[in-house]
């Protein structure tokens, strides 16, 4: 995975557009909506990190689970209980090597650039 958390949590901020948004061809009257964005595997690991790393990161905690469930819940806008969907997710057999590599990932980012992740995650959830 070459994507740092980084550069995963900044395409959260466009994740609410790229979600909501849609590409809208016209031909005569019909019209077709395609989805611009999907997620991917990789991005889902990254941010199930976040949640290990952040905690012990953050002063305010509280408001750091508001940013935690406001960006998984971006990220899974069809699932009633998104984080704890991805939570389920972590667990199986076939996503431990993503995850994995999300972990390994957030170790070469090192401390300074997760703890600015973690604290931009904090205040996303104004």
């Amino acid at each position: 995975m070459k994507k740092t958390l980084f550069k995963t949590f900044s395409l959260c901020a466009i994740s609410v557009a790229a979600f909501l948004g849609a590409s809208a061809h016209a031909a005569d009257e019909n019209i077709e909506v395609t989805p611009v964005q999907s997620v991917t595997p990789h991005e889902l690991a990254a941010i199930y990190v976040l949640s290990e790393i952040c905690p012990g990161m953050v002063k305010d905690k509280a408001k750091f689970n508001q940013g935690y469930n406001k960006l998984v819940a971006e990220y899974l806008p069809g699932q009633k209980n998104p984080v704890e969907s991805l939570n389920q997710l972590s667990k199986q057999a076939d996503f431990r090597h993503i995850l994995a590599e999300a972990k390994t990932d957030a170790k070469k980012a090192g401390k300074k650039k997760n703890q600015v992740i973690c604290d931009e995650l904090t205040a996303y959830s104004n």
